[in-house]
Order: C-alpha cells, then sequence, then structure tokens
C-alpha cells in the first residue's frame, strides 16, 4: 500500500535480495548478533514474570490493599508503552547498540532498586524504569535483527525474540522457587539481611550486565552507518554479516531503500471511525482482547491463584514453572506451524480452546469447597482438572495470541505502520484491565472469592475475540497471504519502534 492508502505491488527485490544470486553469507556472526540482540527479549520476559513468586510477599511487607498491589504490579506496563514510543527515536539518534546499552542499564538499575525498595511508591517507581527497558528492548531487538540479517534467514532469527521471551519467563519463575524454597518462603531472610522476594529482583541485575557486556561486542546496524555516511564501517559490518558479496550493490540498494521511504505521521491514521481509519481500531482491539482473555493473570498472579485454593506457597510455584515449560513447547509449536496453517486458522482454534478451558475452570472454582477459614479448597480430581485446564489455557493462547496478533497485524497492508503503532498500545490497555481483577489477599478474601465469574468473563472475551480480526483491503486477498507486502527492513526504527 503507499502511503496515501493505494494498493501498490512491492518492488520487485527487497533489502536482501542481493544476497539471492550472490551467496556467501557469514551466517555464524549473523546468529550472534541476532542472539545477543535477542538477550533484550529475554530480560523482557524475566521482568515482566520475576514478580509472580513475590506479589503476596510485596503485598504482606507493605500492608497494600488489592487494589494497590495490582497497581504495583502493572505499574511496569506504564514504562513499557513509553518506552517503545521513544526507543526508536534514541536508535536514530544515537545508534541501535547505544539502545541497546540503554536498555540493560535501566534493566540493572530497575533490579537492584526494586530489589532494595524500602517502601512501595519507590518499588513502583524502579518498576516503572524496569518498564521502559522492557519497551525498549521489544522495538530494538527485532528492528536490529531485520536490519543485520540476511534475507533467507531473517524470519528463522527474528523468531529468536518470541522464544527469548517465553524462555526469561521460564527461568525468572524458576528463580523464583529456587531462592523461595532456599529460604523456606518468599518473605523470608535468604542472604545479606534481604528477603527471598528481593533477591529474586536483584537476580535479573545477572543478564542485565550480560546483555550490556555482550552489545560491546557486536557491530552496528549498517543501515544506520549508512544513514550517517559512514560507509566504511556499514561495508566492514555488511562483509562480516552477508560474507563475500556485492558490498557497493548491498550499500546501493541501501540508500534507494532509504531514499524511497517518507516521514510517517500521525496523520497518516486518521479516518472516519471515531477519528481513526478502522483497520487502526481493529487492531486496537485485537490488541487489548489480547490481553484481557486473562494470560496475565496466569504469568503475573498465578502464585497466588492456586495459593487461594489450597495450594502452599512451594506447590504454586513449581505449578507456574510447569506453566512456563507449556509456554516455550508452545512457541516452538506455533512457530513451526504459524506458516503452515495460516494466522487465522490457529487464531479460531486458540480461541475455542480458551472459551473451553475457561470455561472448565469456572466450574471447578464454583464448586470449590472451603476450609474453617472459609477459603476455597479444592477437592478430588478438581485440583488436577484445575491444572490441565490452566495449561490447556496457556497453550491455547500460545496458539492464538502470543505473537499471532503482532504477526496478523504485521500482515495487514496499511497507508502507514503507525497504523500498528496505535494498536499495538492497546496492550497495555489490556494489562492494565487485567490486573483490575486482582485477587485480594487472604485476609480481605471472603468465601469463593469471584473465581467463577472472572473465568466466566474470560470465557466470554476469548469466545468473541476472533470476530474481532484484520481484513486485507484488497479483493480476495487473505491475512494470512505474506507474499503480498515487503517484509524486509524498508521500514524506519522509528515506524517500528511504533508496532
Amino acid at each position: 500500500m503507499s502511503e496515501h492508502g493505494t494498493w501498490t505491488e512491492p518492488p520487485a527485490e527487497d533489502w536482501g535480495s542481493v544476497e539471492r544470486f550472490e551467496p556467501g553469507e557469514s551466517h555464524g556472526m549473523v546468529v550472534r548478533c541476532a542472539a545477543t540482540a535477542a538477550l533484550g527479549g529475554f530480560l523482557f520476559g524475566y521482568d515482566s514474570a520475576v514478580i509472580n513468586g513475590a506479589v503476596k510477599a510485596i503485598g504482606d511487607k507493605f500492608n497494600t490493599s488489592a487494589g494497590v498491589l495490582g497497581f504495583a504490579v502493572s505499574s511496569a506496563l506504564l514504562g513499557a508503552a513509553a518506552g517503545a514510543m521513544l526507543a526508536g527515536r534514541v536508535a536514530d539518534r544515537f545508534g541501535r547498540l547505544r539502545a541497546m546499552q540503554a536498555a540493560a542499564v535501566l534493566f540493572l538499575i530497575s533490579a537492584i532498586g526494586t530489589g532494595l525498595s524500602p517502601t512501595l511508591p519507590i518499588l513502583i517507581i524502579f518498576r516503572i524504569i524496569g518498564g521502559v527497558a522492557v519497551g525498549a528492548a521489544s522495538v530494538i531487538a527485532p528492528a536490529y535483527i531485520a536490519e543485520i540479517a540476511p534475507a533467507r534467514i531473517r524470519g528463522r532469527l527474528g523468531s529468536l525474540q518470541q522464544l527469548a521471551i517465553v524462555t526469561g519467563i521460564f527461568l525468572a519463575l524458576l528463580i523464583d522457587y529456587v531462592l523461595a524454597t532456599a529460604a523456606g518462603g518468599s518473605e523470608n531472610d535468604l542472604a545479606l539481611g534481604l528477603e527471598a522476594w528481593r533477591w529474586m529482583f536483584i537476580s535479573m541485575a545477572i543478564p542485565s550486565v550480560l546483555y550490556g557486556g555482550l552489545a560491546l561486542t557486536i557491530p552496528e546496524s549498517p543501515r544506520y552507518l549508512v544513514r550517517l555516511d559512514r560507509i566504511s564501517e556499514a561495508r566492514e559490518v555488511l562483509r562480516q554479516v552477508l560474507g563475500n558479496i556485492n558490498l557497493d550493490a548491498k550499500i546501493t540498494q541501501i540508500r534507494e531503500t532509504m531514499k524511497t521511504q517518507a516521514r510517517p505521521s500521525w496523520g497518516d491514521l486518521r479516518g472516519p471511525v471515531l477519528g481513526l481509519l478502522p483497520i487502526v481500531w481493529v487492531g486496537i482491539g485485537l490488541s487489548v482482547f489480547q490481553q484481557f482473555v486473562g494470560i496475565n493473570v496466569i504469568f503475573y498472579y498465578s502464585s497466588i491463584l492456586w495459593q487461594a485454593v489450597g495450594f502452599s506457597e512451594s506447590d504454586s510455584l513449581i505449578i507456574t514453572v510447569i506453566t512456563s515449560v507449556v509456554n516455550i513447547v508452545t512457541t516452538l509449536v506455533a512457530i513451526a506451524t504459524i506458516d503452515k496453517f495460516g494466522r487465522k486458522p490457529l487464531l479460531l482454534i486458540g480461541s475455542v480452546g480458551m472459551t473451553i478451558t475457561l470455561g472448565i475452570m469456572a466450574l471447578v472454582f464454583g464448586t470449590a469447597g472451603t476450609n474453617a477459614a472459609g477459603e476455597p479448597v479444592l477437592h478430588g480430581l478438581q485440583g488436577p482438572v484445575a491444572l490441565l485446564s490452566a495449561n490447556l489455557f496457556v497453550f491455547s493462547f500460545g496458539m492464538s495470541g502470543a505473537g499471532r496478533v503482532g504477526a496478523a497485524g504485521r500482515d495487514v497492508p496499511q497507508p502507514d505502520p503507525r497504523g500498528r503503532a496505535v494498536a499495538g498500545r492497546g496492550r497495555p490497555v489490556g494489562r492494565q484491565l487485567d490486573h483490575l481483577d486482582l485477587l485480594p489477599r487472604p485476609e480481605e478474601r471472603r468465601p469463593r472469592p469471584g473465581l467463577r465469574p472472572l473465568c466466566v468473563l474470560r470465557a466470554a472475551v476469548a469466545a468473541v475475540r476472533p470476530a474481532v480480526r484484520p481484513r486485507d483491503p484488497r479483493p480476495g486477498a487473505r491475512v494470512d497471504d505474506r507474499r503480498g507486502a515487503s517484509r524486509g527492513p524498508a521500514l524506519t526504527l522509528r515506524r517500528q519502534a511504533l508496532q
């Protein structure tokens, strides 16, 4: 689609076309660069999930209400939205590597600051700082990988980001379990007079330092170097990542691509539906529904969710680790099948699965018995059924939502990639809504504390979500037809920052 909204065929060759007739890519160097950039995705997942094992301890330590605790947990998302918006401008001005290094420093500050926070407001501030790093990493990593990788392996290397995110989630939850077990509980002292929950956050300092250090060892994006007219440096980087190719032809191609780009404007999003284009509202709806089906309840609050129905803290953390393993498996399956089956079929199948599993959880939680204190307890087969349903829900979400909404959104031709920008901003909205229904702390809980209506609501959202799907404006075209859109990094980093 042109900048004015009229569909036009993409150019015959994209940014990586030279490699098709001039082989010799140095894949080892490219993989190392991509893996280093994907560490930002790893920290994205780690920072997002590490608080899972600390939620109850934070609530008890600072004696906060459920609503304030929910805001403290979700506050990182405020920073993530800001980081995603600003990262492109920073990377365009100072370089992709400097942006990565800045994100690493923010991750490190957040890790130490959150772990040592004396009060809840200070903890929230450091969580927001970490959120800025999360938002920046979510933008810089895929953009850098797209700009450094040969066309023939760009898609596979791009999958490293999503895989790194779910791996970060897994390791964070595993560390939570190990530290809580070692201390005999997340609220107990572990070392140096600090409770285990504080060390959960401080542990993120290690991958943060590793990320920043490795970012010093990889080359700058050749696209950024060409834009600054640092041609000799760009030639050397291209030689390292692409091997024995015609460097002059590649640099000429990069220059021609950059010349054809128009500066994006928020005015490109204006349309007849409440001031925005219909496709933008579709993207916003997909992003909000993707989060509001309840996946963040699993990844942020699963430990206290299982404790709320009778499991011990240790068992709850083990269950959470198992769920994160399911998430990794789901990501691998989704990466392997998305191009074979298409995005829309997976979206529909996953949504049906989420509806069924949430409905089962609603039934189980709604029929749970209570103990002497009036707290819900799962008896007999209720526990295994709830656990199986929760993990199948995560699997279904992974097939339909974790990355699928973003992929579908990228495949819809739009007047300008800023359409995906506003759609992407719907995700923090959906995630914030997820934290509004945080379960009350145990001393505030009444018998049967609303788990059934919560799951029923999530099931309803999962059921209607497939109805909100992007439509390609080309007659007869499908959303999962990737051939009609140029997927090379012909978009500026600033545009990608708004995806």
